[in-house]
């Protein structure tokens, strides 16, 4: 498991204030609100910011951050991912898992036999969909959906699923 997780990417900046707008990854932009600092990619590792302002815009987030005042102080954040660490990550209920855990399981059928590796989770609106690559690059659709998804174990990086009729064809 990861120890960090991303919850969004800077897009460009905002003003010349060196605010910056912020595209969300993570299910609810609100938290952002809760957020104390994030961490950001920098040459050499990760450097927390402390937020001192949080504002909406669209389906945007647009974020102050502490001692950065001028848009030439947060251009070198433009286009980077934002993280925070998994002890200040939203409390996940049962049977929810962070994308981050899921990417790179690998995935076997209810009888054992190993498919392959969950390389993406396609966010639909109604359900995830996972996309797991089997051998020779071939890929299989699999709904998130508790009649397909039977087991989750993420300390162990495996995941136990039901082939509904047709998935493979």
């Amino acid at each position: 498991m990861q120890d960090i997780l991303q919850v969004g990417a800077v897009t460009t900046t905002h003003g010349i204030a060196g605010e910056v707008k912020v595209f969300p990854t993570t299910d609810d932009p609100a938290r952002f609100k809760k957020l104390k600092h994030v961490l950001v990619d920098v040459r050499d590792g990760k450097k927390e910011l402390e937020i001192i302002g949080v504002k909406f815009f669209k389906n945007l987030v647009i974020l102050k951050f502490k001692d950065h005042n001028k848009i030439e102080d947060v251009m070198p954040y433009k286009g980077k991912a934002l993280y925070v660490t998994r002890e200040h990550a939203v409390k996940l209920k049962k049977n929810e898992y962070f994308i981050a855990d899921l990417i790179g399981m690998e995935v076997s059928t209810e009888d054992g036999a190993y498919l392959g590796v969950l390389k993406e989770v396609i966010q639909t609106g109604a359900n995830d969909v996972y996309e797991v690559e089997m051998e020779y690059g071939k890929s299989v659709l699999i709904p998130a959906i508790r009649q397909c998804i039977l087991h989750v174990d993420t300390e162990n990086n495996k995941m136990t699923v039901h082939l509904l009729e047709g998935l493979l064809e």
